[in-house]
């Protein structure tokens, strides 16, 4: 059986392994089937897409291509002016000079092209369409000036002849791109100070290069060795080499430009003339590099200042307090300790110019593996973290120096990054325990957990062996942080009670308390929520009562203006206004007894009496005012009243004609066999639907007065009823 066993499990492992090698094979002709269909791919697109090629000019490739173009453009500025005058040299390697000649050219071509195919940012958009940026750089300054820096002046040779290269003098026009490309390279490199020195000396170089060509030429004009200050005869074998003759034009113009003044006097006006450009020229060049080394000199100044405290404050401080000297020392190691091994303390001040994301990203993966190592905070969201990390302070202590000590308030918990701590007794000499990269401490006390035996004080002492950096977060950072996280906080208070517990740190009563501040907390919470409910409500029953109190006085003022007006405006005829008044006050008390009624009626209250006595009233005008109607209704009685109120307004729009109005009103009424005045042509004039409800707000009116009486009628018959009882 353990035979069978063995050659089964050797046969499984070798079917195993053919299956991986078949598989390996089937993966190598899928990867080189991929290979080549990418490669088909991408020589397609290479052959489609060429025309609407661009280049980004934030990527790798136009940054590498700008310090290509250095090379032809300081080939130029350099050689140009250096055959132009040192003919010797400019024959002697003539086929090497025609050969760059025409590379940088090639060059400064490629560098159209590529320029054309750059890319340009619109509203902080890539613009990358062909026709967009060939219309761009074609209507640019650019354009003309490459166009004229590749001219073709060298056929000006055939006038000049070969020995005169100054004719390719307009290929330093592409001297901005040279700008662009170290502007670039300032801004990548890890060190700008040192960029910028070595900026400066190749400017400097460049110009007392062109200055030595210019005084080797002016001494070839004026004749060589005629005088002390132009270059000795070039017939002397010691002058007549190449490399002497630029050497010696060099350190000529570098002693005018460095202002040294160990120069031989000029005799000729050339020559002195010459001297004063020159020296001119040089009180620029000594202005630039003490501005420009000053500068450094400042920039790094600051560097310092901003990265490390400023010792010579703190120096001059504790000189005018005649600080003891033990502990001026102490502060001068601790000061020579952060300069030496670069102790940054002011990170948070250095990375401040910096957006918020660039801040978190940078912070995240400098401290985020120091501050996961918490227990605390293990398993919190990344987030939470995040936030964190930018609240984290650095600290260094200096050996024998106390972190905290035992029942000291705690306001921070500490991380150790580097160095060890010793957790040692009230004497300061026994040694519980030693701390080292990666522990901490304090985090207990920033929770301010209920319940706590300690009260979120510390419970040992702990001192620091040698120097050690720390990072610290302090109680009121973690609680804004934990204000937004309330998730994070239950579960961080629960990991602490947790400890608590393990530590036996931790009372139940504490426990019960917090639940029962938590229920009382909740109850408060939402009694304030039911009070503002309330308030909102009466707000707005407040308003409403307003509004219809607004609506009423607008009502009362009203009627009062009406019956002012009608008061003033009665018919003289005194027989017909008494019958007219007789009837409209018959009818005024039918229409209110009649709302009364319904009114009564509609909010059910049972009051018998009342309303027997309002049918009574509203009977009795309804007999009235058939008697003096000739027969008619009491229906008719309410469009008579109608008509005339509305008469009564007709005659107010118009008082000179209220007299005619009457009359009219009489003679239809006495034709259609009712003798009611009122009835006149205003009244007809005004719409039926105004009339109706003008009519409607009067009968409302006068209803709520009738109740009013009503009521108060009733109310002095239960109090007599009472009386007699």
């Amino acid at each position: 059986m353990d035979k069978r066993g063995d050659v089964s499990n050797r046969g499984n492992k070798w079917q195993r392994l053919l299956r991986w090698h078949r598989g390996q094979k089937v993966n190598e002709e899928g990867g080189n089937g991929v290979k080549e269909e990418g490669n088909r791919k991408g020589f397609l697109k290479l052959n489609v897409n060429w025309r609407d090629w661009s280049v980004d000019p934030a990527e790798q490739f136009y940054y590498v291509w700008l310090q290509v173009m250095i090379f032809p453009i300081v080939y130029n500025s350099v050689i140009i002016i250096l055959r132009t005058c040192f003919t010797t040299i400019a024959l002697s390697y003539l086929p090497v000079w025609l050969t760059l000649d025409y590379l940088a050219d090639l060059m400064y071509i490629i560098d159209m092209i590529i320029t054309v195919h750059t890319g340009y940012l619109d509203q902080g958009i890539l613009i990358r369409d062909i026709n967009q940026l060939k219309k761009r750089y074609l209507h640019s300054q650019r354009f003309l000036r490459d166009v004229v820096s590749l001219l073709p002046t060298d056929l000006l040779y055939l006038v000049f002849g070969i020995q005169t290269p100054m004719v390719r003098i307009n290929r330093l026009l592409r001297i901005s791109r040279l700008n662009e490309a170290l502007d670039r390279m300032e801004t990548r490199t890890s060190y700008p100070n040192t960029f910028r020195i070595s900026k400066l000396m190749i400017y400097i170089f460049v110009l007392i290069h062109w200055n030595a060509c210019l005084y080797f030429a002016l001494s070839n004009y004026i004749g060589f060795g005629s005088d002390r200050w132009v270059y000795p005869n070039i017939t002397d074998p010691e002058f007549a080499s190449m490399r002497r003759q630029y050497f010696y034009c060099f350190w000529f113009s570098a002693q005018i430009f460095t202002t040294v003044g160990d120069t031989p006097l000029p005799k000729r006006e050339e020559e002195y003339l010459f001297m004063i450009a020159d020296l001119l020229i040089a009180v620029l060049v000594f202005a630039s590099i003490v501005g420009n080394v000053g500068s450094v000199i400042t920039s790094l100044r600051d560097r310092d200042n901003v990265f490390f405290p400023n010792h010579e404050l703190v120096k001059a401080y504790l000189r005018s307090h005649h600080i003891s000297k033990e502990l001026r020392q102490r502060i001068d190691n601790w000061y020579q300790h952060l300069h030496i091994n670069k102790k940054i303390m002011r990170e948070n001040e250095i990375l401040q110019q910096l957006p918020v994301h660039l801040r978190t990203e940078i912070a995240v993966s400098v401290h985020l593996p120091t501050l996961s190592k918490v227990t605390i905070f293990q398993n919190c969201e990344t987030s939470l973290l995040e936030e964190l990390v930018l609240k984290l302070n650095p600290q260094v202590f200096s050996p024998g120096e106390y972190v905290c000590r035992k029942g000291d308030v705690g306001h921070e918990m500490y991380i150790i990054k580097e160095g060890k701590l010793a957790v040692v007794a009230d004497d300061g000499v026994t040694e519980f325990a030693v701390l080292s990269e990666g522990n901490f401490f304090g985090e207990i006390s920033i929770l301010n957990i209920k319940g706590n035996k300690s009260g979120n004080r510390r419970t040992a002492n702990i001192r620091s062996i040698g120097y050690s950096d720390l990072f610290s977060l302090s109680k009121e950072d973690l609680t804004d942080v934990l204000s937004e996280f309330p998730a994070a906080k239950c579960h961080l208070e629960e990991k602490g009670r947790q400890i608590l517990t393990k530590m036996g740190m931790l009372e139940e009563s504490g426990v019960g308390a917090e639940g029962e501040a938590e229920k009382v907390e909740t109850k408060i919470q939402r009694l304030e929520k039911n009070l503002e409910t309330l308030q909102t409500k009466l707000a707005r029953l407040m308003v409403e009562l307003e509004s219809s109190n607004r609506k009423m006085q607008a009502r009362v003022e009203q009627l009062e203006r009406e019956v002012a007006a009608l008061e003033t405006q009665l018919p003289e005829d005194g027989e017909e206004g008494e019958r007219a008044e007789g009837k409209g006050e018959g009818r005024g008390e039918g229409v209110g007894g009649e709302v009364s009624w319904e009114r009564e009626e509609a909010e059910g209250e049972e009051e018998g009496g009342s309303d027997a006595k309002v049918k009574k009233d509203q009977g009795e005008d309804g007999k009235d005012v058939t008697k003096e109607g000739d027969g008619e209704s009491t229906k008719s009685t309410k469009e008579d009243v109608e008509r005339v109120v509305e008469g009564d307004k007709s005659g107010v729009k118009d008082p000179g004609n209220q007299e005619n109005e009457i009359e009219d009103s009489g003679e239809k009424s006495r034709e259609k066999g009712d003798d009611r005045p009122g009835k006149g042509d205003g009244a007809e004039i005004e719409p039926e639907e105004e009339r109706e409800e003008k009519n409607e707000e009067r009968e409302s009116d006068e209803g709520r007065e009738n109740t009013k009486d009503d009521s108060e009628e009733r109310q002095r018959r239960l109090e007599d009823d009472r009386q007699k009882k």
